[in-house]
């Protein structure tokens, strides 16, 4: 036999009037969550409140320096050509050595391995270069 129970919910059943989302903003905005919304925030409203009037007006704070961010910049560069000229280089030597060998279709990674250091030294170092507008 099946039987069916009615939805409770914390001891009380299922209002499904309350589905409604006129009626859901009724209630939540109540004048007991009003109360109890200033209750919870009325001490920080009440100090960001003193704070200001103490100080009248707002003062910039002072600047920030980013030369620190640029010369960090600066360094990714110089790292990406050397990894880049060190990729390349690599690549070429690998594929030198297949190709002396005979091997010619061993050398075909060892080209593209040197087709990507290129493309690391100087898309890479461009691209971080523009980024602190450094010229290259």
């Amino acid at each position: 036999m099946l039987r069916i129970r009615p939805a409770i919910r914390l001891g009380k059943p299922l209002d499904r009037s309350l589905n409604r989302p006129a009626k859901r903003w009724a209630i939540s905005l109540s004048k007991q969550s009003l109360r109890h919304a200033l209750h919870v925030m009325g001490p920080t409203l009440a100090a960001l409140l003193f704070a200001g009037a103490g100080s009248g007006v707002a003062h910039a704070q002072g600047t920030m320096d980013f030369s620190g961010a640029t010369t960090l910049m600066g360094t990714f560069k110089t790292f990406c050509i050397y990894a880049g000229a060190v990729i390349c280089f690599g690549g070429l030597i690998f594929a030198g050595i297949r190709m002396m060998s005979g091997r010619f279709q061993d050398a075909i990674p060892g080209l593209f391995g040197a087709l990507f250091g290129a493309g690391v030294l100087g898309w890479g170092a461009g691209w971080i270069g523009s980024l602190t507008g450094q010229q290259m």
